[in-house]
């Protein structure tokens, strides 16, 4: 099906990779919501990849749609289940929408994790859950 839309366009992938490109700009100047519909014109057009599932899941967390984001977030750690910034998402998530005991468990393992950045990040967050 997504071909499809690729051949009635007729673009490739080049112009896919456009749509993230534009999108990433409206991320960095906040605009979320403007990334957020360029990533969904990307989900109609091709499978998504990890890197989208996570940027999309992280949008929705951003606008405080929780439990979107955690549907996202969760497919892109199907397809990358090791990927630390999407764990730390999804607790994120998890928090936001009321599981604390879930959000602490995923916390308290990134915490230990070998990425001072993201362990950093984890231990801020618990902090203010526990």
């Amino acid at each position: 099906m997504s071909q499809n839309w690729l051949d009635i366009l007729g673009w490739t992938k080049s112009e896919v990779d456009d749509l993230r490109y534009v999108a990433f700009y409206y991320i960095k100047q906040g605009i979320y919501n403007v990334a957020l519909t360029l990533y969904d014109a990307v989900e109609v057009l091709i499978e998504p990849n990890a890197y989208d599932l996570q940027t999309i899941g992280a949008l929705h967390l951003q606008l405080g749609q929780g439990l979107k984001a955690l549907a996202y977030l969760d497919r892109a750690l199907q397809k990358e289940p090791h990927h630390l910034p999407t764990q730390l998402n999804r607790a994120k998530a998890l928090f936001m929408l009321g599981h604390q005991s879930e959000g602490i468990e995923q916390a308290e393992a990134l915490e230990r994790c070998g990425e001072p950045e993201i362990a950093s990040a984890a231990g801020a967050l618990l902090m203010g859950y526990r």
